[in-house]
């Protein structure tokens, strides 16, 4: 159940990641900057040693949280923020910088610019935690809002907001560890989207480092910029260190169930019933379904497990069921009743009844791995005949992946595709996550189910959005294709992959792109590019 385990694909990295193209890299953690230059060989310039120093007050050292590669904190810092763990194998950044302070971020990229290197941006994506010591959380009651610094994670937040208040929640996503930089700025599943919408929907207010080293807030960044970093990935615009969100109300008690089912032909049913109904249930009940084969004996057999939250007690959960899908067969012993923060422990894998603390455990319930993602949005059901070649090879794959179906509708069909830049609202009724991981030691191991997601993709292609097929910024995928490099990438050829993830939404993005980076400063594998007004001529 991770909505927020992003793709990161290839050998390098993704938005809100840190890695680079070139491996001359300067990285700003906690909220992670990296900084590249293809031209400086392994040693970082003294004209930025000399300027970050110069920006730092008396009483602060720059080299207490700059972190070179001979020094012995240099690996522990790069190697705790990653999860995924094909980043080990990517080149390494020049240096990592771990503000403290948003100051301290202004002068890495006014320093930054300076010295003609590169910086990247980490502050956690759907990726799991970045800005680890930017990460203090603020949480107003009375008018249900909270300040949260992208290095906090939604685990973080999630007990943060409990603490406070026992009806007050996030529509975000419901793996703990993921950092909220990245899960914002992408849009942001989970458990709640169906009653309150993405993460993104759901935020009034940021604090942005642009690309002259200024900090703005949403009043001086202008709506313009506001609308891009919500869904538009915030780091292709500046850093963003700090967000403003609306809380929502859930009720004292809910409702969870986890049914698992194993899957033979017969029981595909279940998955064609499923796709019929979902999106059309009460938004107070989400429920979504995973789908992953276990070993039995010398065979392999494919299970698929039905994930249920309801914003209320069992008694009216159990007629909805009964009412819409009987098929399933739910009773009152499958489910559960609940305060919305031990239902977020439960969606994150915690075993019943552990502390709320392992919330704020930044390793996560789950082991780290090598990952492997690619996403869908689904229009109209999926036939018969394709759940048959999708459980198929589930079975008959030597690396079977995982699959995820996270249901649409209720709030996400309310909101019109233009709010903000995630665009894949009224005509999706649900949205698919494809996922492997593995040991990844050996790289010719690695390979193999790199390709087996690429296969399966190219098995669905048929069954996805019937004009332009969408992918979600969230499960970033560099098989849609990359910028050259910073110059020699246009909004032309960037089409390519930005119309997948932003459809209408791609030329607004580099619009704004051009005016408030025309220098296109904050530049990766898949930023938005510049596009200057002159250029539609």
């Amino acid at each position: 159940m991770n909505y927020i385990c992003a793709n990161m694909e290839e050998k390098y990295g993704k938005q809100t990641k840190m890695i680079t193209k070139v491996p001359k890299v300067v990285s700003l953690f906690c909220f992670l900057l990296i900084l590249s230059s293809s031209s400086h060989g392994t040693i970082i310039p003294e004209t930025f040693v000399n300027c970050i120093s110069n920006k730092f007050e008396s009483d602060e050292s720059i080299f207490s949280i700059l972190h070179y590669p001979h020094n012995s904190s240099y690996d522990s810092v790069l190697k705790s923020t990653i999860h995924n763990l094909r980043f080990l194998k990517s080149p390494k950044p020049l240096a990592i910088i771990t503000p403290l302070l948003h100051s301290h971020v202004q002068s890495a990229v006014f320093c930054t610019k300076q010295a003609g290197l590169q910086i990247r941006v980490r502050s956690g994506g759907a990726d799991p935690e970045d800005l680890q010591n930017l990460r203090s959380i603020s949480v107003n009651i009375e008018d249900k809002t909270a300040w949260v610094e992208s290095g906090a994670t939604i685990g973080e937040l999630y007990y943060e907001i409990a603490d406070k208040s026992p009806d007050l929640a996030f529509p975000a996503g419901a793996y703990p560890t993921v950092g909220v930089g990245g899960l914002f700025s992408g849009g942001g599943f989970g458990p709640l989207l169906r009653k309150y919408g993405l993460a993104a929907d759901n935020i009034i207010d940021a604090k942005i480092v642009d690309a002259r080293g200024s900090l703005l807030d949403r009043q001086s960044m202008g709506e313009d910029l506001f609308w891009a970093i919500r869904g538009g990935g915030g780091a292709s615009f500046g850093a963003i260190v700090s967000w403003k969100i609306k809380l929502v109300v859930v009720p004292p008690m809910v409702s969870v169930f986890h049914l698992t089912k194993s899957l033979d032909q017969e029981n595909l049913a279940l998955l064609q019933k499923w796709q019929y109904i979902q999106h059309k249930l009460p938004e107070d009940l989400f429920l979504d379904i995973g789908v992953m084969a276990i070993p039995s004996g010398e065979n392999k057999m494919i299970m698929a497990s039905f994930t249920c939250l309801f914003l209320g007690k069992k008694e009216p959960l159990l007629n909805v069921m009964e009412e819409n899908f009987p098929e399933l067969g739910l009773t009152k012993e499958d489910c559960l009743e609940m305060s919305w923060i031990d239902a977020v422990m439960v969606f994150a894998g915690y075993q019943n009844g552990e502390s709320r603390d392992a919330l704020k455990n930044r390793k996560g319930p789950f082991p780290k791995g090598c990952i492997s993602s690619k996403s869908d949005f689904i229009q109209e059901p999926l036939p018969m005949d394709a759940l048959e070649k999708l459980w198929k090879f589930c079975l008959e794959e030597e690396n079977s992946p995982m699959i995820l179906m996270v249901p649409h509708g209720g709030k996400m069909s309310k909101i019109s595709e233009s709010e903000i830049p995630f665009p894949y609202r009224g005509e999706v009724i649900y949205s698919i996550m494809y996922q492997v991981m593995w040991n990844c030691e050996d790289d010719d191991f690695s390979q193999k189910y790199i390709d087996m997601i690429r296969r399966l993709y190219e098995m669905m292609s048929p069954y996805a959005m019937k004009q332009l097929r969408g992918a979600f910024l969230n499960v970033r995928d560099l098989d849609l294709g990359r910028n050259n490099d910073k110059m020699g990438t246009t909004y032309w050829k960037a089409k390519e992959w930005g119309l997948k993830y932003f459809n209408n939404s791609f030329k607004k993005l580099a619009i704004i792109k051009g005016q408030v980076d025309p220098e296109n400063f904050f530049y990766y594998e898949q930023s938005i590019p510049p596009l200057h007004l002159q250029d539609e001529l």
